[in-house]
């Protein structure tokens, strides 16, 4: 059975609600198809704002072969055959959904493609493009930013379903929807067929799916990168592996985890176990060279090690000291002589006069004199 989204996909663009920055008289987009304009872009926003829509629009718009695979599961095969379908006599363009889960070995793949115009590059991300796509391939891609949707274009979506919903219920799901269209047509689409009617009773009980729980910005997905973070910093590896486990079985971005293990071996490792900064970041290369499913092994190497390791968040602590001195004190004058003396003025004025390598005396502006942040560098005088 065809999902209500499908149904009520836009088929022009003035059908297409929301992203009036791209779309409305003389923005980009909308230009682009006026003047049958043709160039690789990326699309960056939250989950059910229009990305995939938004492409299709484009491509049927400037005439194009239109090709959609998603990076969750799609490989180098998959886009092998796309190119040898691709015609000389019309443009083809590859939709590319969640282009940030390529590892950089599938993106590089792409970029002699995209840069020679064998074929458009359109990608949707939820991330931000900087971190998750290589700089060659960015550099040949425009990157629009999608907004969440208002309270008003959800409104107007879920009437274009016509499907019968009061106020109430209506409100109640915009609020939980949080800006994303698929989520409250899906949930809709849930109670129809588990309910055949909408009320806000039967919507909350739809709820209870495991695959609207486990939305990338819902409270599941927070919940569980905090109880996995949490079974590192008490020690515990099996608590740690089992909510790893939740995460890629729930196909939790692989590159989130690694992130927040490189975070982790500093904040709270520190300095008891330095060696777990350079695990922790080995993890993360693996992981962008290697991708799912395979990498889920080396995340859980890394996130065992981490928890296994002492604990020590004395560099940690010590920095929020210093960030609270800086905010309350602003830019103190920096002592004469630790200056740097670049030019013959800046000698004659006294910079660096006094410096002397390797010593202990204090290097604090005078309102910090005898300062001490790091408590383990203290505990060793």
């Amino acid at each position: 059975m065809e999902p209500l989204a499908s149904k009520i996909r836009p088929e022009k663009l003035e059908e297409f609600i929301g992203q009036k920055h791209l779309v409305g008289e003389g923005k980009p987009i909308r230009t682009a198809i006026e003047k049958n304009h043709i160039f690789s872009f990326l699309l960056w926003g939250p989950p059910g704002v229009g990305k995939t829509t938004l492409a299709r629009l484009y491509a049927k718009g400037v005439g194009a072969r239109f090709y959609q695979i998603s990076a969750v599961s799609a490989g180098k095969d998959d886009m092998r055959k796309i190119i040898r379908n691709t015609a000389s006599n019309q443009p083809t363009i590859l939709f590319l959904d969640e282009i940030h889960r390529f590892n950089k070995a599938q993106q590089d793949f792409l970029l002699p493609y995209v840069e020679t115009g064998h074929l458009y590059l359109v990608g949707a991300t939820t991330e931000n493009p900087s971190f998750e796509v290589i700089p060659a391939l960015l550099s040949r891609c425009r990157v629009f930013v999608l907004n969440e949707l208002s309270n008003d274009e959800m409104q107007e979506i879920i009437a274009r379903t016509e499907i019968k919903i009061d106020d109430e219920a209506r409100d109640w799901l915009i609020q939980v929807a949080g800006g994303d269209a698929r989520q409250a047509l899906t949930l809709l689409d849930q109670t129809i067929g588990l309910y055949k009617e909408i009320t806000l009773e039967n919507l909350k009980n739809a709820l209870q799916s495991k695959h609207l729980r486990y939305d990338k910005k819902g409270e599941e997905h927070y919940n569980t990168i905090s109880a996995f973070i949490k079974s590192m910093r008490a020690g515990n590896p099996d608590a740690a592996l089992y909510y790893l486990a939740r995460m890629v079985s729930a196909g939790e971005d692989p590159k989130f985890i690694a992130r927040r293990m490189v975070i982790f071996a500093s904040e709270d490792v520190g300095l008891a176990q330095s060696t777990a900064l350079v695990i922790a970041n080995e993890a993360f290369k693996a992981v962008e060279t290697i991708g799912y499913p395979e990498c889920a092994i080396n995340l859980a190497h890394a996130a065992s090690y981490l928890a296994l390791c002492k604990k020590d968040r004395s560099a940690y602590e010590g920095l929020q000291l210093a960030l609270e001195d800086v905010k309350k004190l602003g830019n103190l004058p920096i002592p004469m002589k630790l200056r740097n003396p670049s030019t013959k003025l800046m000698k004659e004025m006294g910079y660096g006069v006094g410096y002397e390598k390797y010593n202990k005396e204090d290097l604090f502006p005078q309102e910090l004199k005898n300062k001490t942040y790091l408590k383990k560098h203290k505990e060793k005088e």
